[in-house]
């Protein structure tokens, strides 16, 4: 069951409020076999090879016959790193042994769709919570129960804190839904931010250079170092080639004083430079045009991983009265840290 995007905690009905993880989505199947666990990603992919230390805990903890719906995060002393969750997807079993010991996973249920090998997706949400509860009554970590609230306010507290932890928002679910399968019939509200980006480069659309597929996106840190900060793509195809004509000036000698010549003379393997290839990139291709350092950009994000923005920014408009130098982190906003345990336990006090 997915979410569907709203900007303010809704207040109007009978809700469940919980905190929105950031991680790997996944519903573990628990079957009666020795053997018989399946963790299936949202993509509806196994999941159980890069993280068998969740395997060896669902097999032992979870009762035959329950299916649980949740989110894989992996839990640090500075909140959740999502970052280490993306370095389990590897292909070398070894690797992926050797980080399931280093930084272990965790499991936060938030739905139970079968107990006993029984079917609960016709039930309302508030009672497939209360099953839920009872399943995790005496469930040890690293699986846990993510907190639930029906008070609002808390739930509009809930997603200033909680982000201090690494959290992604906050999900309102309908008390008397059913479990829907692939529609959107709860909502999440994240965090909502601007910043004004230099934009350094594009990435041609996929469907030839007759349009532009993203811009690249730098801002400068303390150092003066344009770092690559992310992309902005939410373009219409009639922009995407409007962009084409737009940025064709920039294009010329640009990267004769680029700050990111360096990166596309090497081509290096970096998740940071404009180009490289990852393994989450699936194969897809990443090569990219250098522009001329002279436009700037507002683009609308939810939140910073580390150094970067955590997801693809939404375009909002050009900034023809901004310099590019003026483009630093300095603007961003700092979200004060809280402490991950705190969250983990507030699932034990209900409001």
């Amino acid at each position: 069951m997915l979410a569907k995007l709203t900007d303010f905690v809704p207040v109007d009905g009978d809700f469940l409020y919980e905190p929105k993880w950031d991680g790997f989505r996944a519903i573990v199947f628990r079957g009666p076999g020795k053997d018989d666990v399946y963790i299936q990603s949202r993509d509806l992919r196994p999941l159980d090879r890069y993280f068998p230390e969740l395997h060896a805990v669902f097999l032992a903890q979870l009762p035959v016959g329950a299916v649980v719906d949740g989110e894989i995060v992996m839990p640090t002393p500075h909140g959740l790193d999502f970052g280490g969750l993306q370095m389990r997807l590897h292909p070398a079993a070894s690797r992926v042994a050797m980080l399931a010991q280093k930084t272990p996973a965790a499991f936060v249920a938030f739905d139970l769709l079968a107990v006993g090998g029984k079917n609960l997706m016709s039930a309302p949400q508030e009672e497939r919570r209360k099953q839920l509860e009872h399943v995790f009554a005496k469930m040890r970590r690293p699986l846990h129960l993510t907190p639930v609230t029906r008070d609002h306010d808390l739930a509009v507290d809930w997603l200033q804190r909680f982000e201090g932890a690494g959290l992604d928002g906050v999900v309102a679910k309908p008390a008397t839904s059913t479990y829907q399968p692939g529609k959107r019939a709860m909502f999440k509200i994240k965090h909502s931010r601007t910043a004004d980006c230099v934009v350094a480069g594009f990435r041609w659309h996929k469907s030839g250079k007759d349009a532009v597929g993203s811009l690249l996106l730098g801002l400068y840190d303390d150092a003066g170092m344009l770092q690559h900060v992310g992309v902005t793509s939410s373009f219409t195809m009639q922009m995407r080639r409007q962009l084409v004509k737009e940025l064709a000036p920039l294009r010329k000698n640009a990267l004769q004083h680029h700050p990111w010549r360096e990166w596309a003379a090497a081509q290096a393997k970096s998740s940071r430079m404009p180009g490289g290839q990852s393994r989450w990139s699936a194969g897809k291709d990443l090569s990219w045009e250098p522009l001329r350092i002279e436009r700037v950009c507002e683009v609308k994000y939810d939140h910073m991983e580390g150094d970067r923005f955590r997801h693809a920014t939404v375009f909002q408009r050009w900034r023809p009265d901004k310099e590019p130098r003026d483009c630093g982190y300095d603007q961003l906003e700092i979200t004060p840290a809280y402490e991950l345990e705190k969250v983990f336990g507030a699932a034990g006090r209900r409001a």
